[in-house]
């Protein structure tokens, strides 16, 4: 089995954004696709969109800040596909603020969804991996994770917290025949980032190598590629897809 093929892909995030895209890769290379988030509508539309172009997915709603709906979501994915293959952790938040006005309240929301949650995913799907003896888990880092941000404490040190997860079970399960990486997106348009004033995204691209922003397809194929047969001797890798703002 090549590439993607037949493989239970779960993807977390997926009504938009980063995860959308990952979805609609995944799906476009042969993946059955178990699309989770918390807006129902926006998953049932893209479930229809996959359909009409051939592939198959199903929507299955899911806060990741619940432990709860986490451990209830994988085993209704493993009820309708019967495995799960490979794992996207890819939902996201931010709440930003100086660290001398950060609210702790929002400090936890942030650890909860962006660290927290992709642990408590990895350990609900990383049994059936384990028995099948193959595995593909893919978490959706930030290069704020990996230079820092001001305004962000909160958001970096998830994310940096998610590079050290990340690295930490690729050793844990190496021998398994599951590999464990991470991509870490620099400057991507999205929902998320279509709000910031035109003179910051200006002056951000100035600052990339390649002239332009990000497309969240440019992140869902690094996914892709990770979560492959072919990638099979990466584990623990953090995979920069930031147009050359971080090198090295």
């Amino acid at each position: 089995m090549a590439g993607v093929e037949g493989r239970v892909a779960l993807v977390t995030g997926a009504s938009q954004g980063i995860g959308r895209a990952c979805a609609l890769v995944l799906a476009g290379a042969g993946a059955k696709v178990a699309l989770c988030a918390r807006n129902q509508e926006k998953l049932d539309q893209l479930a229809s969109d996959i359909a009409g172009n051939g592939g198959e997915a199903e929507a299955f709603k899911i806060d990741v800040a619940s432990e709860d709906e986490i451990k209830a979501g994988v085993k209704a994915v493993v009820a309708r596909f019967g495995k799960i293959d490979i794992l996207v952790n890819n939902a996201g938040v931010t709440r930003d603020q100086l660290v001398m006005r950060m609210k702790r309240a929002d400090w936890d929301e942030v650890m909860n969804t962006n660290l927290t949650a992709p642990f408590l995913l990895t350990q609900a799907v990383i049994g059936s991996m384990l028995k099948q003896r193959w595995g593909r888990i893919v978490n959706i880092t930030s290069i704020f994770g990996q230079i820092g941000q001001a305004g962000q404490a909160n958001y970096a040190s998830s994310k940096a917290g998610l590079i050290g997860l990340t690295m930490a079970v690729a050793r844990e399960v190496a021998s398994r025949n599951i590999t464990v990486n991470a991509v870490a997106p620099g400057w991507i348009e999205t929902a998320m980032t279509s709000v910031l004033p035109a003179e910051l995204k200006e002056s951000m691209i100035k600052n990339i190598p390649l002239g332009r922003t990000g497309t969240d397809l440019d992140v869902a194929h690094a996914v892709k590629f990770l979560a492959s047969e072919e990638a099979g001797y990466i584990t623990g890798e953090v995979l920069k897809v930031n147009g050359g703002i971080l090198m090295g």
